[in-house]
Order: C-alpha cells, then structure tokens, then sequence
C-alpha cells in the first residue's frame, strides 16, 4: 500500500503566526516552495492555518495591504486540513478533493514531517488518478 509519507516531499517548513507576511514570502523564496504552514505562537505541533504565495499576493498585496505588517496569523481562515503519514494514497486524494485543496501537509505523531503537494502527486500517480483528482478540485463548485 501506497501511502502519503511514500509520496509526500519533506522537509516542510512552519512558519509562527506572529510572523509578518514579507517574512514568510522571503521563506517561500529561499525554500522553494508555495505554501507554509502556520504554528500557534511558539507551538510548533499545533497547526492554526496553511498559507500560499497566492494568499499573499491576493489577500494582502492586491488588497492594499503592507505584508511588513500583515502577520501570517491574520491571512489564515477556516479549518487547517493535514494527513496521518501512515494514510492510504485513497485517503490523500479524497481529503484533497473533498476539501478542494492543492497541498497537504503530512504529521506523524503530531508532528509535520513533510507536504503533498501537485507535483508530488503527479510524480506518484497514474493518470487517471490525476484526472479525477483535478477534475474534482479545480471544478466549479
């Protein structure tokens, strides 16, 4: 069985909530990555929120807003979704479509050990597994 830590990439970074927007696009950056999950304070096993460079760019920058100010905190809406390592490939895509969602991040013993991301999915997927998981998530709801 296939499972989310099998095709998950690691090394995912959080990013605290009190973290100020610019900090947080200056990590995507560095990293390389679109998404950073967000920590409660200090907490790092206590996940409040994921944000993406779309967020950043949509909901602060385009909005008016000064991302040297905006708190990764304060762009975090809604539930934060995440995957046990141990779930099937099945349970990945189901969370993903039903939540209609792009990344995942991945725990194991409540900690983040990595992120499921759309590329991880077509790097580990047939493609018709592909297809129906974007046709759910990128359709008109």
């Amino acid at each position: 069985m296939t499972t989310a830590k099998d095709i998950m990439h690691t090394g995912a970074l959080w990013i605290p909530a009190h973290e100020t927007l610019d900090r947080a696009a200056q990590m995507m950056r560095d990293h390389g990555v679109g998404a950073l999950p967000v920590s409660a304070g200090g907490d790092q096993n206590r996940m409040v929120g994921i944000i993406t460079d779309r967020d950043i760019v949509i909901a602060c920058v385009a909005s008016g807003h000064d991302p040297s100010s905006m708190t990764a905190g304060e762009l975090c809406d809604g539930t934060p979704r995440w995957i046990e390592s141990t779930a099937d490939v099945d349970a990945v895509l189901e969370s993903m479509q039903s939540h209609r969602i792009r990344r995942l991040p991945v725990v194991e013993d409540k900690k983040l050990i990595g992120m499921i991301s759309e590329a991880d999915l077509a790097r580990h997927l047939s493609d018709e597994q592909i297809a129906g998981w974007a046709e759910k998530v990128y359709s008109r709801a």
